[in-house]
């Protein structure tokens, strides 16, 4: 066998040699498992007409797969979802197993912090609320402001029963006086006191603030003043 010849079979079974040692690295790569926790959102399928008043917003998701999988992972593809089907307000336990779990076929359930949380539910309503003006500053000097007109003076909203049967009113953005001197106008937002409470319509109201000359003090008042001095 000539010199070249044997130079390229040595070649040939380095290159073999380095083939092999890499497929056997990466299908230990593939068939080694290891383990992620992750923190992953939860959803509630609620019955109709009800809300949920403090629900959990996560739990830790222990979950285990090949390494290639587990390092493709984030938290966006595991997802907790819990199904309700009481109807009656108050507090419930839900457990937590693989049926309330979503993620990619190729990963296994370890476990799920915790694996029973508690949520109140409560009936939604919808009802009408005043609406209460409030006010941010001062008019300008020698200036008042009077009573201020709101149109609509109320609004329609929804939200958890044991909620809107203790809403007296709402607010509506705060109403700047700094420096006015006449009569204005303006349209301010609706503020909701909780986020579980929508305002369904309208969404804004407009508010007319009177603005008029603070009165003179009454002459006897002033001849009095001067006459104590």
């Amino acid at each position: 066998m000539s010199e070249a010849a044997r130079s390229w079979g040595l070649r040939l079974l380095a290159l073999a040699i380095a083939v092999g040692v890499w497929a056997n690295v990466s299908l230990e790569e593939r068939e080694a498992t290891t383990e992620k926790l992750i923190e992953a959102s939860v959803s509630y399928n609620r019955p109709r007409g009800f809300l949920v008043l403090d629900p959990v917003q996560s739990v830790l998701v222990r979950v285990r797969g090949s390494r290639k999988a587990i390092r493709s992972l984030n938290p966006y593809m595991v997802d907790v979802q819990v199904e309700i089907t009481r109807t009656e307000p108050g507090t419930i336990s839900l457990p937590l197993g693989p049926d309330n779990l979503l993620m990619p076929d190729e990963l296994e359930l370890v476990s799920i912090e915790p694996n029973v949380i508690q949520v109140e539910i409560d009936r939604e309503i919808t009802q009408r609320v005043l609406v209460e003006p409030r006010y941010s500053g001062q008019p300008a000097v020698g200036f008042e402001h009077g009573e201020a007109e709101v149109f609509p003076n109320q609004v329609l909203v929804t939200g958890p029963s044991s909620m809107l049967e203790k809403l007296v009113n709402l607010r509506a953005q705060p109403i700047a006086l700094d420096g006015r001197s006449e009569t204005f106008e303006e349209t301010l937002g609706i503020v909701a006191p909780n986020p579980l409470i929508q305002v369904v319509q309208p969404s804004k109201v407009t508010v007319r603030v009177p603005i008029t000359p603070k009165p003179e003090p009454p002459a006897k008042s002033r001849s009095k003043k001067r006459a104590s001095k």
